[in-house]
């Protein structure tokens, strides 16, 4: 029995060693991916939605994922969280809009590009200046969000939830509870 410890040991050491040499010898740009530099005064082509509140477009080439601005959708595509009150419709919305458009991403001044998770943070219109983040909020589609530090459009959004809750629209309607 002592020896099968032993054994099992020494595998977990021998795994434990080859898993830190491959992490560490792995060039930084297979686990951090640079990001194409938007330009606002340019079109991207929306390739795929992916829930209520982030999508995909192709910038050079290159398909990136973009997270609104401002805003947060009842979950649709979370594992850990299961589809949240309002999500389908949320994301389904998003996909009527968005799919086969192109849109102008905007960036805000006060906050990262990117998230943690390497998606770009913008403000999304599409080619005729339909405002996409401020329409989710104001038919309750989704809810204000602030990450670390307030956005520039802020208080319009928050107002737009309000007006949103006080309607009873979309999430905020007896279907959902207000949650």
């Amino acid at each position: 029995m002592k020896k099968y410890k032993i054994i099992i040991i020494f595998i977990a050491l021998i795994m434990f060693t080859c898993f830190t040499y491959v992490y560490f010898s792995t060039p930084t740009s297979v686990y951090k991916k640079k990001i194409p530099r938007i330009n606002q005064n340019e079109k991207y082509q929306v390739t795929k939605v992916l829930d209520g509140d982030t999508f995909q477009v192709k910038i050079n080439k290159e398909i990136v994922t973009v997270r609104m601005l401002g805003i947060d959708t009842p979950e649709t595509v979370d594992p850990r969280k299961g589809i949240g009150c309002y999500g389908k419709q949320a994301s389904d919305k998003t996909k009527e809009i968005l799919l086969k458009n192109y849109v102008t991403l905007v960036t805000d001044s006060s906050q990262n590009t990117t998230d943690k998770f390497g998606r770009i943070l913008a403000y999304t219109y599409l080619e005729d200046g339909f405002f996409i983040n401020k329409y989710l909020l104001e038919y309750g589609y989704a809810r204000e969000y602030k990450y670390k530090v307030d956005y520039e459009k802020r208080k319009e959004f928050k107002d737009l939830e309000s007006n949103a809750k006080k309607k009873k629209t979309g999430l905020w309607g007896s279907e959902c509870g207000g949650k």
